[in-house]
């Protein structure tokens, strides 16, 4: 599922093969897909003749500039979301999600005027299409957040630590799977309040949580973490071998460890 790790290989291949092109025409067939009161006429209007001029991402969302000071477009991949450009896709394939490509799952797209293309391809249908992102809804990305970001943050919650990790108003880019390998990794609880971790807690899971981001991106993606083989029903733990506890936390399956992880 694209989790910040698989956002950031999608920029690659967009700031790598789609900048700098003149876009000829603008696919926006479902309107659903076009998100926070923009229209596909919208879209089009606003893309066409123009072209890409940097790829960023903040967290799991991507951000394109367009020249001449037109608007930026924001793409959110959902659960299943892959960006595709010339036929070159980003990431390793999907594990909860099929790969095919079938052309009623490409939500949106460009024709570049060399004949190339840029497209979204969903097939849950959960990804967005935007005009101007407000980028304040955001916390800072996980990759960057300051442990005495994260202590504060921590300090003024009473959520489940992992709620608070998955809320990308808060941290942006981690997903289920990051956030429960951190936690692993860490040794915390996911169901544990945020306010209850001590000083010496709070910069354990800070420096985990972005070795862990460096770790897996190493590997290819939020799919790769160690925490993975015991992530099935009655599965074990990769590290002590005691059983994985299985939960619905902040909305999520969460996997951890019964010994471990306190």
């Amino acid at each position: 599922m694209p989790e910040m790790l698989e956002a950031e290989m999608a920029r690659v291949v967009l700031d790598d093969r789609a900048l700098g092109r003149q876009i000829a025409k603008v696919h926006a067939p479902d309107a659903w897909f076009v998100k926070r009161g923009a229209t596909p006429t919208m879209v089009r209007s606003a893309l066409r003749n123009h072209r890409f001029v940097a790829a960023r991402r903040i967290g799991k969302q991507l951000l394109l500039d367009l020249d001449h000071d037109g608007p930026t477009l924001g793409l959110h991949l959902g659960m299943s979301g892959r960006v595709i450009v010339d036929g070159v896709e980003a990431g390793d394939p999907l594990l909860y999600a099929t790969n095919r490509d079938d052309p009623a799952w490409r939500r949106f797209g460009v024709t570049f005027s060399d004949g190339g293309s840029l497209w979204l391809r969903d097939p849950r249908r959960l990804g967005a299409v935007e005009l101007d992102p407000d980028e304040t809804r955001w916390g800072p990305d996980a990759s960057e957040a300051t442990r005495s970001y994260l202590a504060g943050l921590l300090a003024n919650s009473s959520a489940p630590i992992k709620a608070l990790l998955m809320d990308q108003s808060k941290i942006a880019g981690l997903g289920n799977l990051l956030t429960d390998e951190t936690l692993w990794r860490t040794g915390i609880d996911p169901a544990r309040s945020a306010r209850s971790l001590t000083r010496d807690d709070v910069a354990r899971l800070h420096r985990t949580m972005r070795t862990t981001v460096r770790t897996l991106g190493r590997r290819g993606g939020s799919h790769t973490g160690d925490h993975m083989a015991g992530r099935v029903p009655g599965g074990a733990c990769p590290r002590d071998g005691a059983a994985m506890l299985r939960r619905q936390i902040g909305g999520r399956t969460t996997y951890s460890c019964v010994l471990h992880q306190r």
